[in-house]
């Protein structure tokens, strides 16, 4: 299969930033691989996903289990 690609706008957009911020990032040396062809900057969708998904965030109280804190730690507010 043919490896899919956003232009830096169409990131932007997907993120909901500037695409001045990625220009920024790229310039910093930060944010995600870049291909650069012919002028315009291009993202591999793969590592746009996998970074998406390493700055995912766990809920609140999707890794703690109750078995893991005590009843009478909960009432002392420990």
């Amino acid at each position: 299969m043919a490896e899919q690609f956003l232009c830096q706008k169409q990131l932007a957009r997907r993120w909901g930033i500037s695409h001045r911020t990625l220009e920024n990032w790229r310039y910093r040396g930060q944010g995600l691989p870049f291909l650069r062809l012919g002028g315009k900057i291009f993202y591999k969708i793969e590592e746009v996903e996998a970074y998406e998904a390493r700055q995912t965030q766990p809920g609140f109280g999707q890794n703690v289990l109750f078995e893991d804190v005590g009843v009478a730690e909960l009432r002392a507010g420990q």
